[in-house]
């Protein structure tokens, strides 16, 4: 088939990579979105998806929207048979929707119609959720609500931060979409409209989002400061500065000390402990305002850190 690829970051490069190598399809464009300027020299940069597309001599297009005049005109002189989608990070309006022959395929990262939304990595971290996955659906206008191609799962481990898990879904839902569209081209594929049980959603996650809550038991704190590694990034203050935090381990008060208040520190020689609703949580990796991420016993000796010391 002559497919449309829509994506932006590094987590949709496999799918792009793969469906390139595929001898059933053909990459007639690639849409990603808009360069950004970036460090001193205000250096422009391409997305990842546009990097890899640009190495391959696919055309690409970086509209700010897609309803944006003259979208449409260069969509058509691609002539796609399907549209593949993955992280793009924008919506496709409902006068694309039914451009190419078989529509848009979207490779979202939860089994459907769990965790709908832009963070279902995030949210199945965030929740406990124990296994997760991928999913391939037809596009529609609602929000993650279209028919369901296939589904893979991907359990979740104990220590995983969204990065991780996000890492390996990237890898298993590449294979997952160019599986998909096989089925569509041969016939042997139709989608199954998505249950109406078990609807949950999962809304963008912002920086405000990532602000850690030390009043939350230990466990929960943990699986909050994984959803947010690396990105956006779990952060504290310190005296009204922004620190951000690695992930944690829960663990028993140690020796005979007394278990701090939610925020407080209890520091040791080759440790750093923090109170939560319920015990302590110690700290893995620190990262002071304009420093490089550092152990939290050095980040502690350095700032000549008492016990008691509060984080908020």
């Amino acid at each position: 088939m002559r497919v449309v690829f829509a994506g932006t970051p590094e987590v949709a490069v496999p799918s792009l990579r793969l469906l390139l190598s595929s001898s059933q399809h053909e990459v007639v464009g690639v849409i990603s979105r808009p360069d950004t300027v970036a460090g001193r020299g205000r250096t422009v940069v391409r997305s990842p998806v546009a990097t890899v597309a640009d190495e391959a001599g696919i055309e690409v297009i970086t509209p700010r929207r897609l309803g944006d005049p003259g979208v449409l005109d260069r969509l058509r002189s691609w002539r796609p048979d399907c549209g593949a989608v993955v992280a793009y990070g924008g919506l496709v309006p409902p006068g694309l929707l039914e451009l190419p022959t078989h529509g848009w395929i979207n490779l979202h990262f939860s089994v459907l119609p769990a965790w709908r939304g832009a963070g279902p990595v995030q949210a199945a971290i965030a929740a406990g959720d124990e296994v997760t996955g991928a999913s391939t659906f037809l596009l529609e206008e609602g929000l993650d609500t279209g028919p369901v191609y296939g589904v893979i799962t991907e359990t979740i481990a104990p220590t995983d931060t969204s990065g991780d898990l996000l890492g390996r879904l990237a890898e298993s839902g590449a294979h997952l979409l160019v599986s998909t569209l096989d089925g569509i081209d041969d016939g042997s594929l139709a989608p199954v409209a998505q249950s109406s049980a078990g609807v949950s959603h999962a809304p963008k996650v912002d920086v405000d989002d990532a602000r850690i809550r030390w009043d939350l038991p230990g466990h929960i704190v943990d699986r909050r400061i994984r959803a947010h590694t690396p990105a956006p990034g779990a952060w504290t203050t310190l005296e009204d500065a922004r620190i951000k935090v690695g992930p944690v381990t829960p663990a028993e008060v140690p020796g005979e000390a007394d278990a701090p208040e939610p925020g407080a520190l209890l520091v040791t020689k080759k440790a750093v402990f923090v109170g939560t609703s319920s015990g302590v949580v110690r700290l893995g990796w620190v990262q002071p305002p304009g420093k490089k991420q550092m152990p939290a016993a050095d980040w502690a000796r350095g700032a000549r850190l008492a016990d008691g010391t509060v984080l908020a």
